[in-house]
């Protein structure tokens, strides 16, 4: 039995209700850990993208209110997820990157610290956000997207998860609903 994630869940409020299946993204680069760019518009097959607010740093203190703002805690616990079951992705037949609105170096430090298999994206200047009208909170004046995985195929979206609640079984969860069916016979 998995432990209870001990900060409150986020609600359903409709965020990406617009986000349908069929929707082609805007081909938009983002900066990405490896340092290469990436337009998801771009990139052919099957894809995981988890979108994730803000990854703290050992030592240094959370934006302020982030205990009590719903669906804010989870992202380096959700990020490992995606690490720990990357191999199994790419068996199921995707690939995986995350995005977050940090800026691309603060990504980097987490990636190699973390030790992902994927790179980041950057969405530090809310371009990404802005053309597909991206689920977004406030605190201390700083604005974060909220947590949500796109499903992609070629360039276009085929399912979205939103909102994401446990981010620490996320990957699992939907490694587990990506699997097929067994047939009846």
């Amino acid at each position: 039995m998995s432990n209870p994630w001990p900060w409150p869940a986020p609600e359903d409020d409709g965020g990406t209700r617009h986000l349908v299946r069929g929707l082609a993204l805007p081909d938009i680069a983002l900066a990405a850990t490896d340092g290469r760019s990436v337009s998801l518009a771009r990139l052919a097959g099957a894809w995981i993208v988890f979108i994730y607010p803000w990854t703290g740093k050992p030592g240094l203190a959370n934006p302020p209110g982030w205990d009590d703002i719903p669906g804010a805690h989870g992202s380096t616990p959700e990020a490992e997820g995606f690490r720990d079951s990357y191999d199994a992705f790419r068996r199921a037949g995707f690939d995986v990157r995350g995005i977050s609105g940090q800026d691309t170096a603060d990504q980097q430090e987490f990636a190699a610290r973390m030790r992902l298999p994927f790179p980041l994206l950057s969405d530090a200047d809310g371009t990404l956000q802005n053309a597909l009208n991206l689920p977004i909170f406030e605190t201390g004046g700083v604005t974060y997207l909220r947590r949500l995985t796109i499903l992609l195929r070629d360039g276009a979206i085929e399912r979205v998860a939103y909102p994401v609640h446990p981010p620490h079984t996320h990957a699992r969860d939907l490694l587990a609903a990506l699997a097929p069916s067994p047939e009846v016979k």
